[in-house]
Parts: C-alpha cells; sequence; structure tokens
C-alpha cells in the first residue's frame, strides 16, 4: 500500500514517515493507534477546547491553541478569549472520529483538553492532581506512593477518583465533582494536597518553587480554571511513544510508564474502557476541604511573590 489513504473522508498522507526521533513509530501508527481508541478517547475530548502538540519533520515539536487557516468545515471551533495574549483564540473541539483523524494527520501526537466544557466554561467537571516525581532517572514508583498519599486525602474526605500514567514520567489523578466554583474547587484541591503532604511529609511536597522539593514528589493542585491536562490515551512525545493510560490503584504498583505505548495499548484495551469504568459519579466537594483550601495562598502568586523577595535578598 502507498503512503496515502482517505478514512471517513479524511485524506490521510505520508503515513510511512517516522513520527518524531525516538518514537519507534510512524505517522501511520499514530493514525491507526487513534482510530483504534477513537471511541475512548473522544469522550475524553469531546466538547472541550482542545490544545495539540504536533510535530513536523525536521522541527521541533510545538503547541497549537490556534486552529489554522486550512482546517475543514466538519471541525468544530470555538472561541475564548486568551488574557494572555488579550485575543480571541479559536480552539477546535474533537468531538468525533473524523475531527481526529484529521488531527492525526496533522501529526497532532499530544491531546490537552481544558477541564472545563465549552457549553459550561465556569465549572470543571473533576478534581485534578497532577503528581510529578523528580528529575532523577527511574522515579515513577515515587509518583506511585504519593498518589496512594492523595488516595489516603480522598478517602479521609469522603472522595474517591481514577489514577492514570501521565505517559511522562508521572501519575495523574482526576477526582469527578458535582457543580461547585471554578475558585472553591482550585481551594479544594489545595488542601488535598496539603493533607497528603502532611501523610508523609518526607515523600511528598507541595512546593510550587522547584528547588524547594529537595528530591520529593511534587504534588501539583494548580490544573484548575483555564488549564489544560493531557487526555487519557493520548499519546506522548516521549521516546517510544508512550501514551497517558488508565491503570487501577491495585496495579499501580506493578506498571511503568513504558508498558502503555502506541503499539501496545489497544491490545491492553481488549474492548473495554478502563477510564469510564474507574471513572466515579460525580461528587460533592466537603465544606471543611474547600474553607481549609481558602487558607492557603495561590501557588503561583506566592511563587512569584517569594521569587520577588529571594531577587531582593540576593541584591542585599
Amino acid at each position: 500500500m502507498g503512503t496515502g489513504e482517505t478514512r471517513d473522508g479524511v485524506e490521510l498522507t505520508n503515513l510511512d514517515q517516522p513520527l518524531f526521533d525516538g518514537a519507534e513509530a510512524t505517522k501511520r501508527d499514530l493514525v491507526d493507534y487513534l482510530d483504534a481508541v477513537h471511541d475512548r478517547i473522544i469522550p475524553a475530548l469531546a466538547d472541550r477546547p482542545l490544545s495539540v502538540m504536533r510535530v513536523r519533520p525536521g522541527q521541533d515539536a510545538f503547541m497549537q491553541k490556534n486552529v489554522p487557516k486550512y482546517t475543514p468545515d466538519f471541525v468544530r471551533t470555538v472561541q475564548v478569549w486568551a488574557e494572555t495574549s488579550k485575543r480571541q483564540v479559536s480552539y477546535a473541539l474533537c468531538d468525533d472520529r473524523r475531527t481526529l483523524l484529521w488531527f492525526a494527520n496533522q501529526r497532532a501526537v499530544e491531546y490537552h483538553p481544558t477541564l472545563t466544557t465549552a457549553s459550561d466554561r465556569e465549572h470543571q467537571t473533576h478534581m485534578i492532581l497532577d503528581l510529578d516525581p523528580p528529575e532523577d532517572g527511574e522515579a515513577f514508583h515515587l509518583a506511585v506512593a504519593a498518589a496512594h498519599l492523595i488516595r489516603q486525602a480522598l478517602t479521609d474526605a469522603g472522595l474517591s477518583g481514577a489514577v492514570k500514567t501521565s505517559g511522562a514520567k508521572g501519575v495523574h489523578i482526576f477526582v469527578p465533582v458535582a457543580k461547585i466554583s471554578i475558585e472553591d474547587l482550585a481551594a479544594a484541591t489545595r488542601a488535598l494536597a496539603a493533607r497528603a503532604e502532611r501523610i508523609d511529609p518526607v515523600l511528598a511536597t507541595t512546593a510550587f518553587i522547584r528547588e524547594d522539593r529537595h528530591g520529593k514528589v511534587f504534588l501539583d493542585s494548580t490544573r484548575a480554571g483555564g488549564a489544560t491536562i493531557v487526555a487519557a490515551y493520548s499519546p506522548r512525545l516521549r521516546p517510544g511513544a508512550t501514551v497517558s493510560f488508565p491503570v487501577s490503584w491495585d496495579d499501580l504498583d506493578s506498571v511503568s510508564p513504558r508498558d502503555f505505548t502506541l503499539h501496545t495499548a489497544p491490545g491492553l484495551l481488549a474492548g473495554a474502557d478502563p477510564w469510564l469504568a474507574a471513572m466515579p459519579e460525580p461528587q460533592e466537594v466537603p465544606a471543611d476541604l474547600i474553607a481549609e483550601g481558602h487558607t492557603i495562598p495561590v501557588a503561583r502568586v506566592q511563587a512569584m511573590h517569594e521569587g520577588k523577595r529571594r531577587a531582593r535578598a540576593k541584591q542585599a
């Protein structure tokens, strides 16, 4: 077969090209993978303004938010005001197989949907904790240990969540929540991270400034409001073309991020959707968690002030 074909009315080109350096995969592998999991990844993307990481031959990967001029009419888009760049950004909504295949043909490797939907920008659907282990080498087991701390803090608060590999070196925990303001949910997320840190401060930290983490796992509670997070089943621009993949809490200690790649993930699914299966019903966030969170400063703001303070101290 040549390097082109058509699927669902989408023309696919240059399928035999290598995907990216170290991917151990071709563009065809990306297209085939996304097509194989389309009915699982689309629910994670549908109705959410989408940013993608694309990689073109011979170029550095880049994050695309604004859809290109040549985007076909069948791709649904939504206008979102970007506060930082002070302009309207036209985001794609990946609601169907055809749109996903078009993105795959654009060499969009990573899929980063927003935490809110286009139809309700005022409410996040999930509380999200992003656990980032220290840089040095094989630290995934530390992220796993930290995930168990988060699970304990959730259980103590009467909550439960689902866990997936980030596809890079960390772990993501998603907790579906009933309607709650973004400010209150952001506060509750800070409080939950702080409670997990208190269970084992030797292992985990909520320190936003990297040099303050001292080899601990960073419990990132800043995924709120306008943030995005890589979707379940999304491939990553990582050696071996790993995939962000759902894992049961019981299996978390026995997996490695490299177990889940473009090549292996479809076979591991065997017709199931473990992310959907693991996801609890939306839960009410306890009032005491919200109240505690409002006493904890917002990490980025705190880090900015602290950075300025340290710069002044150095000058002095």
